[in-house]
């Protein structure tokens, strides 16, 4: 009886917002609509969906690496020959409250994003309105405004879109990453706290490059955000809006959004985020109060273009195959693809953080309270791993999880056939009874419900 209802409510959403269940639109939704979308589109996907015996080997790896590294909660997406084969969440999405992980949470992304800017940018090319050789920066650049000419190395005129997205615009982390250094940049500029991205731009270019612009490349979240105003002034929108409307809304994606700062501040279906236990609280962004750096410490709203989305772990696969080859359809054209992930020596490639010579594609994304990798392989096999936890080797957590992934999948003899992108394809009488008990689930149906009246 509950799933009868269930399985109603959610086609009751569907036709109230015009979209069939696979997610491809009969028509645009209005933003009123696509605000509602988050919390339905992905709810039928939940732990209780898939249950293969052949797949628990595989869960079994998974949960004791969540265990070995003390992880708060993961979510796993798999897509095989573009269709989503598998998606469960494991752990806790809030530990608190004990809220199991499910394949709908949201979770922040962190560098992953980068991908998703890069792919914002090959749309604007291909649609006429920028090239990737167009200079950034003085009087001829895209960024011509006064806020932007006050620059002392006049090396910053040849930097272009290309020079920002493969990380050869001239900037290193020498002294200090600019995107997590508020209050030393605060104290320099003499200004309060919170910054403003036009605040660290200002005092980024007021410093000399690190190197010659399109001479080799150097990990760069500043040239991230650049790309951010970049986006903004040619789209004549705000970076948000035009990666929701040109790239997410096209493909069915609409719980993806750009994260806030504050634990309280967490989108609904949004996870929380944990630390090792050592970690210390430290200033908030704003300077206003002590609080860990997951929850306030660092500045993701100002990451933005370079880290500040947050995104379901089924969204961010269907985002992948919208810029695969492989796809029958993708989001933006075979050349474009091409272009994000050709491999010149000495260079990143665009968006992407690596690209084997098989084709395989990795991007990583990690800061504090969160880790994620996304991973597209030539053979047809696309995943996504993300945690809502940073464990102490940071940065290259991501390797590990590579290890371990790779393990654990040549250990599956075959997938369900089955596509979770299409509810049609799922016989849910097969699956368990969802638990009328269950208060987190009821909680965030009372989400939509209460968004749709407020519609």
């Amino acid at each position: 009886m509950i799933r009868k209802i269930f399985t109603s409510i959610l086609v009751f959403f569907f036709v109230l917002i015009d979209i069939p269940f696979n997610g491809s639109l009969r028509s645009n939704p209005s933003d009123s609509q696509a605000d509602l979308l988050p919390l339905v589109s992905n709810q039928y996907l939940s732990n209780d969906i898939l249950a293969e015996e052949n797949l628990e080997p595989f869960e079994r790896s998974i949960n004791r690496f969540i265990n070995y590294w003390g992880l708060a909660g993961v979510s796993v997406a798999i897509a095989n020959e573009g269709k989503l084969v598998y998606a469960k969440g494991f752990g806790y999405a809030d530990v608190e409250n004990e809220v199991e992980m499910q394949p709908y949470h949201l979770l922040r992304v962190a560098s992953v994003s980068k991908l998703i800017t890069a792919t914002a940018i090959m749309k604007l090319v291909e649609e006429g309105k920028l090239k990737l050789d167009h200079q950034v920066f003085g009087e001829d650049g895209i960024l011509n405004n006064p806020l932007y000419q006050n620059y002392i190395d006049e090396r910053i005129e040849d930097i272009t879109v290309k020079h920002l997205l493969n990380h050869s615009g001239g900037w290193t982390t020498r002294w200090g990453d600019q995107l997590f250094m508020p209050e030393s940049i605060a104290r320099q500029l003499n200004r309060e706290l919170p910054l403003s991205k036009d605040d660290v731009i200002e005092f980024t270019l007021g410093k000399r490059l690190h190197f010659t612009p399109g001479t080799r490349s150097s990990y760069s979240n500043f040239g991230y955000l650049v790309l951010e105003r970049v986006i903004e002034k040619i789209a004549k929108s705000s970076y948000e809006r035009f990666v929701k409307k040109s790239i997410f809304h096209p493909i069915g994606v609409y719980d993806a959004f750009i994260a806030h700062n504050y634990d309280s501040l967490r989108y609904p279906l949004e996870v929380r985020y944990y630390e090792v236990p050592e970690a210390e609280p430290v200033p908030s962004f704003d300077g206003q109060q002590e609080v860990l750096k997951s929850r306030g410490g660092n500045d993701i709203r100002m990451l933005g273009a370079a880290g500040g989305w947050v995104i379901s772990s089924v969204s961010l696969t269907k985002f992948l195959l919208s810029i695969d080859l492989h796809s029958k359809e993708t989001i933006i054209s075979q050349k474009s693809i091409r272009q994000l992930t050709s491999n010149e020596p000495g260079f990143h490639p665009l968006g992407w953080r690596w690209v084997s010579s098989s084709g395989d594609k990795w991007r990583t994304g990690s800061f504090a309270g969160s880790s994620a990798l996304a991973l597209s392989q030539n053979n047809g096999l696309t995943y996504v791993f993300i945690t809502n936890t940073s464990p102490w080797v940071g940065a290259r957590f991501p390797y590990e999880v590579n290890r371990m992934m790779a393990r654990a999948l040549r250990g599956v003899d075959s997938w369900p056939k089955i596509n979770l992108f299409n509810p049609y394809s799922i016989n849910f009488e097969n699956y368990v009874e969802v638990n009328e008990a269950d208060s987190s689930m009821n909680q965030q149906r009372g989400w939509a419900w209460n968004l749709i009246n407020l519609g």
